[in-house]
């Protein structure tokens, strides 16, 4: 979504030398812009994406300034028609956007001028572009986060279906990579959902925060003219208007703080995606990807990559670095606006496009991958997993200590690597041999199957957990099992 690089010798770079002032700036330049100056000042290749916004905040402001006397009924007929063209024109690809107008702001009311005459220059009357700039791109986050609240829910009952259908599937759960304890696979998935949910609520604390309207705050201090702010900030939903006409052109804390959240969506997509790129690997073998998105290879004919799950899983580094990016722009500006935050959409428009993306990739591998589910057992049960369930008896059954339990635990964890079996394959004498009161029933907690049924702890993993939890989500999120 970045600009191409500047070549100050191309057509392009000197198609703004020799050009007159831009009429929207009035009558304090008398000529135009350097070529290069012309190339950095214009934003219109990337903020042309608020078009839909700006219109909105226009028809809104229009609508004002003839209540309080500042258009005529007739000004406003002429605006509203005006505009709904010009609305026409750009979804239908017939609008020249034009680099010497600079921005979507100056392209549109320039245009609109020439259709409808002295009306359409009277639409800017008690706002700037700062105010208007700061309202239109309140309203496209305000948007982008309604269209990721959807997508992210989308995910959330995929996970929450898999679950569901999983409850019961038992995996090995691992801590620091290794073999621990046995879970469900759908008890694996639901952590996600979880996760997600407070990605969403973090989406829907932003959005709350920003949802104040600039609009009416001028340059920076306001205006003269008798408006209406609450008007306005009504008619574009929302909550009431910005407090202070300083912070309300100026700040772009709330841009920063959907980057935040992104960032913090996009790191726990890319555990999930990193998952599923070990999953779908063949030491592991949990999970099959189809041809829908996996890719082959150029040399190995054999090879089938989780490219889409590690692309998901690349997108942090850029969603971070729209984050860290804008974070420096603001961090020195004095009040109130300065060009510098110009700078401020590429990086929300670019982070934003990444986890769309991201969102709909991770949906479609969710619903699409298969299960291994023997292959998710037998490595459930390797590496000592029910080591924890017996120390768990020991307490429960022969009121050992815990911590005497743990070392009994650990002898007899010993003595079985040494055989080079299991725990369960241990003899009840060998048992006793290191705990006297051990008995033949400490075979019955041994088992994968046992061990995921005694976690009936509230959050624990046992597969009536799993599947009341599932189904509690889908309802919750809209959809029957």
């Amino acid at each position: 979504m970045k600009n191409a690089p500047v070549d100050t010798q191309s057509d392009a770079a000197t198609s703004f030398e020799g050009t007159a002032a831009n009429p929207q700036w009035g009558g304090r330049f008398a000529s135009g812009p350097a070529a290069i100056m012309g190339e950095i000042n214009a934003s219109i290749g990337f903020d042309k994406i608020l078009w839909r916004q700006d219109i909105r905040g226009s028809l809104a402001h229009a609508a004002m300034l003839q209540k309080v006397g500042l258009l005529t009924e007739t000004e406003l007929v002429e605006i509203r028609q005006g505009l709904g063209d010009i609305a026409q024109d750009i979804s239908e690809g017939r609008f020249d956007f034009s680099p010497a107008l600079e921005d979507i702001h100056m392209n549109i009311e320039a245009r609109l001028s020439e259709r409808i005459g002295e009306a359409g220059k009277r639409l800017h009357t008690a706002r700037s572009r700062n105010d208007q700039v700061a309202t239109d791109f309140r309203l496209w986050v305000r948007d982008a986060i309604d269209g990721l609240q959807e997508q992210t829910a989308a995910l959330m009952r995929s996970l929450a279906t898999r679950a569901l259908e999983h409850a019961a599937t038992p995996m090995p759960g691992f801590t620091h990579l290794q073999v621990a304890q046995p879970v469900t696979f759908g008890h694996h998935l639901l952590a996600y959902v979880e996760m997600l949910s407070r990605d969403r609520g973090r989406l829907r604390d932003a959005r709350a925060r920003l949802n104040e309207c600039p609009l009416g705050s001028a340059a920076l201090a306001g205006t003269s003219f008798p408006i209406d702010r609450r008007m306005t900030a009504a008619a574009l939903d929302f909550d009431r208007p910005t407090a202070n006409s300083l912070d309300a052109v100026s700040d772009r804390d709330f841009a920063l703080e959907f980057l935040s959240a992104l960032s913090l969506q996009a790191m726990h997509l890319s555990r999930l995606a990193e998952e599923i790129v070990m999953w779908a690997s063949a030491p592991f073998g949990f999970v099959t990807l189809s041809d829908a998105f996996t890719t082959g290879s150029s040399i190995m004919p054999q090879k089938r990559n989780p490219d889409a799950a590690e692309l998901v899983r690349a997108k942090i580094g850029r969603i971070m670095g729209d984050f860290v990016g804008l974070l420096t722009v603001m961090k020195g500006l004095p009040l109130a606006y300065a060009k510098d935050t110009q700078e401020d959409k590429e990086p929300v428009f670019d982070a934003t496009e990444a986890m769309t993306l991201s969102l709909a990739a991770m949906d479609g591998m969710i619903r699409d991958l298969k299960a291994n589910a023997p292959r998710m057992r037998e490595v459930a049960g390797m590496g000592f997993s029910t080591a924890t369930d017996l120390a768990d008896w020991l307490v429960r059954e022969l009121r050992v200590p815990f911590r005497t339990a743990h070392h009994v635990t650990g002898r007899l964890v010993g003595m079985a690597e040494q055989k080079g079996c299991d725990l369960a394959d241990l003899s009840l004498e060998e048992m006793q041999s290191v705990e006297p009161q051990i008995n033949k029933s400490v075979f019955d907690v041994l088992t994968v199957e046992a061990s995921l049924a005694s976690r009936t702890s509230e959050g624990g993993t046992a597969p009536a957990n799993v599947k009341h939890q599932a189904e509690a989500w889908l309802a919750k999120l809209g959809e029957t099992a």
